[in-house]
């Protein structure tokens, strides 16, 4: 059992479970009706928290800079998870409101994706492992400047427009930046989770390929983690 104020976890929760991430643009017009549906459908009484976020953060914040990966000794080019990345993984599932309501939520949102299209849909998927939590490679801060909450965002045109600048900062890495980044997502995607082919840069270019779209077209645009 790991533990973490509030949390508590189980290095076994995951197998044989799929992270799926999911980020595309919407018609700008719906997302009012999307948000006024889900008012009028969730509880009157607010979902207590029942983990410490601040906590964690501090936590976070306090490793961010280690490395909580070390080079697989059976597969070559794999990497092996310490103690504080299932902790840190179970922090940011933790983070995650899978309410009723807002899971009916997601399900409306996703139905205004398109089906398909490069710049205006991106789709991750790993099995036993969260694509959006392998961004923790960036370090708290700079996950914390990504829109939404922890990989679950709803916005407006203007409000795509805003925070582009922000998602900007935190994605768009040249040089060793981008380098030490992708090394880190391959680190948790491999040794946290089953995906040894996986395009790390994807993480990074594919969410801020769809926010651009979307600003470029005065479309919304919206994003959900989910397990499967």
């Amino acid at each position: 059992m790991i533990r973490l104020p509030g949390v508590e976890w189980r290095r076994e929760a995951r197998v044989g479970v799929t992270g799926v991430w999911v980020v595309g643009v919407m018609p700008d017009e719906k997302v009012g009706d999307l948000l006024r549906a889900a008012v009028q459908d969730s509880s009157p009484v607010p979902a207590s928290v029942p983990w410490d976020v601040s906590g964690g953060l501090d936590w976070w914040r306090g490793k961010a800079r280690e490395s909580m990966f070390s080079e697989s000794a059976t597969s070559p080019g794999s990497w092996s998870a310490d103690e504080d990345a299932f902790r840190l993984s179970a922090f940011l599932d933790a983070c995650r409101d899978d309410s009723e309501h807002v899971e009916a939520l997601r399900d409306a949102v996703v139905d205004q994706f398109p089906s398909d299209g490069e710049e205006g849909l991106f789709v991750a998927v790993a099995r036993k492992a969260g694509p959006f939590s392998a961004l923790a490679a960036l370090g708290p801060d700079a996950v914390l400047r990504l829109p939404g909450w922890f990989g679950d965002f709803l916005l407006d045109a203007e409000q795509v427009r805003a925070q582009l600048p922000a998602a900007e900062e935190a994605l768009a890495l040249t040089g060793a930046q981008r380098r030490d980044a992708v090394e880190r997502i391959h680190a948790w995607m491999t040794g946290l989770g089953d995906d040894p082919d996986h395009h790390a840069g994807e993480l990074l270019d594919g969410p801020l390929r769809v926010l651009r779209h979307a600003a470029r077209t005065g479309q919304a645009a919206a994003a959900h983690v989910r397990w499967y």
